[in-house]
């Protein structure tokens, strides 16, 4: 299959950018905003964005749409936030067997 021309004036299509996965993390961010109902959703939306992101950085993408613009950055502040909830969940468990 070979795709249509373009019709003349219009634009022509942009070339393949890698995807930006900006919504995981906003995901994130409202998860780490909603502490007090688990930090597991925390530690899930994060991993869920770093996985996102890994998986886009790996294709070409440097620059994110997301308020940190770069991917390190935005890796960095999703593990943290998962280390975070991790560190919560095992501090629950200490305190419910102390």
């Amino acid at each position: 299959m070979t795709t249509p021309p373009t019709p003349p004036g219009a634009a022509a299509p942009a070339a393949s950018a890698p995807y930006d996965p900006l919504r995981l993390c906003i995901y994130a961010t409202i998860a780490a905003l909603a502490w007090l109902l688990g930090p597991v959703a925390v530690v899930g939306f994060a991993l869920l964005g770093f996985a996102g992101y890994v998986r886009a950085r790996r294709k070409g993408l440097t620059r994110s749409k997301c308020v940190l613009r770069d991917t390190r950055l935005v890796l960095a502040y999703l593990a943290v936030l998962a280390l975070a909830g991790t560190a919560a969940i095992a501090w629950r468990i200490y305190a419910l067997f102390t």
